[in-house]
């Protein structure tokens, strides 16, 4: 037998099997060809279930377009709208009463009609007011009733509207121009403000007598989960009116202390009348020879340093090569602050730190910048300052979270990277460190060699070498002292 004549075979087995599939499923039924069946779009129960289906975006368009020219009132896009405006707020599916749903799916009877429930803020009216639109039939509307009595008992009252997403913007326009513009030296000085490093929000509800359109907004700092950074200032903004010309700040709160406007916490401010709650202040800046320096360095308001600065890194090298032995760097001719590079968020620093820029001008007649060359942010020590576990007459725990304040700039300078940073730690203590990385210094391997270091590859010897690092300060701790010192710090590093 050749193999035509078995595929030949195999081709009728098929057709014969397939052939008595079709009779057994059509036995007991009107007779029926049986053929390829489509699948129902809709599913098995013939569509019934689209009687809940949400809007599709084609019937969310023809909605608004319904409404954009039967209402007989101008609409402004509610992205854009002043509370002042009509808008449309937002459109949803209409539900059907649960009775003619039944109807329909139990009961044989027919569909009910697919609607739309619109939910209109009319400003732009004698009386402002909230209104709710049924709207049908979908897809091709061609009525709308108004159902706010029969929900609500009554109209609702404009001031009783959810805020849109743009009525926070313009808070937060108000807040920026008018408000914040109010206390300069407060927002500057305490707040460090720059037009974008707080964030708000929005406390609920708008008030708790009826009319009121009063709102509390929370400071943060404008950070990645900033709902965990608060800075203190709570501002309550009256947004009632529908001029947002009108609006206007009620009552502040910063600190545990009220007060009636930002005009007088600015004032109690510069009288020295607020408690502003810094351990640490200091000024800091980059020279470009010697690297990061501080000044006027305080804790809780008391100088206790004028100066603490970087002056000099120095590396001693030794090898049997002639290059090798005679190298004495001194980092401060190539440019400590020079060299220091970006810091890299999440690596060099803690993601959450605040990054600084720094300018300078070297090697040309015009000023150069390095894009976050400054990191400060507090740091968990990983110990806590201080704790007690209470088993004998009663059962408590006490404890404190270890934290430090540090300011940190890394330099690269060749083949190494200093990574400097000063500490400011909660009993008033100060600490500068210094740690080196990057690459280490090399010969090549020959003779002698590794009496002047170790061995890093089959002819590269790593050369043997010492770090000198120099500091001033200056201290004023108990009164102005007049005089500094120089602090020295050695690593050698084979």
């Amino acid at each position: 037998m050749n193999v035509k004549t078995v595929l030949i075979l195999l081709v009728l087995a098929l057709a014969t099997i397939f052939a008595l599939v079709c009779v057994l499923l059509t036995r007991g039924r009107a007779p029926s060809t049986c053929q390829h069946q489509p699948p129902e779009q809709d599913g098995a129960d013939d569509g019934q279930s689209l009687v809940f289906a949400d809007l599709t975006p084609e019937e969310l368009a023809q909605v608004v377009r319904y409404l954009q020219g039967n209402l007989g009132v101008p609409l402004v896009d509610a992205s854009r709208a002043k509370p002042s405006d009509n808008c449309i707020a937002s459109v949803d599916l209409q539900v059907p009463a649960k009775a003619e749903v039944l109807r329909f799916l139990d009961g044989g009877g027919a569909r009910p009609p697919r609607e739309a429930l619109a939910v209109l803020y009319f400003g732009n009216q004698p009386e402002p007011n909230v209104t709710e639109y049924v709207v049908g039939p979908l897809p091709t509307p061609a009525y709308h009733r108004d159902v706010t009595v029969q929900k609500y008992g009554g109209k609702v009252p404009y001031h009783r509207r959810p805020t849109l997403a743009v009525e926070y913007k313009q808070i937060a326009g108000f807040l920026k121009t008018q408000v914040f513009s109010a206390a300069p030296s407060f927002m500057h000085q305490v707040m460090e403000y720059d037009g974008a490093n707080l964030a708000a929000l929005s406390a609920a509800p708008r008030g708790f007598q009826s009319g009121d359109r009063k709102s509390w907004f929370v400071l943060f700092q404008n950070v990645s989960g900033f709902f965990v950074h608060p800075v203190g200032l709570e501002v309550l903004v009256d947004h009632s009116s529908l001029d947002i010309s009108r609006w206007a700040v009620s009552k502040v709160f910063y600190n545990g202390q009220y007060y009636r406007d930002m005009i007088q916490l600015e004032s109690a401010y510069v009288q020295g009348r607020i408690s502003v709650e810094k351990a640490w202040s200091f000024a800091f800046g980059m020279s470009v020879h010697r690297g990061l320096r501080l000044f006027d360095i305080r804790h809780k308001g008391e100088r206790v340093a004028y100066e603490i600065s970087v002056q000099e890194a120095l590396s001693v090298y030794g090898s049997n090569c002639p290059g090798g032995m005679s190298t004495r760097y001194m980092d401060g001719s190539f440019g400590i602050g020079h060299y220091t590079s970006p810091l890299v968020r999440g690596v060099d620093c803690p993601y959450l730190a605040t990054y600084r820029d720094v300018h300078y001008l070297a090697h040309s007649q015009v000023s150069r910048v390095s894009k976050s060359a400054l990191c400060i942010f507090e740091q968990n020590l990983g110990s806590p300052l201080r704790r007690h576990y209470s088993n004998l007459q009663s059962l408590y725990y006490g404890g404190l979270v270890n934290s430090a304040l540090v300011i940190r700039s890394i330099a690269t300078i060749g083949n190494y990277d200093y990574v400097w940073d000063f500490i400011f730690y909660q009993n008033g203590a100060i600490e500068g460190k210094v740690q080196a990385t990057g690459y280490a210094s090399s010969s090549f391997l020959h003779g002698d060699g590794l009496r002047y270091g170790n061995r890093v590859w089959e002819h590269t010897l790593g050369t043997v070498h010492t770090h000198s690092i120099n500091y001033k300060v200056d201290l004023d701790v108990g009164g102005r002292s007049g005089s500094s010192f120089n602090a020295c710090c050695y690593t050698g590093k084979p």
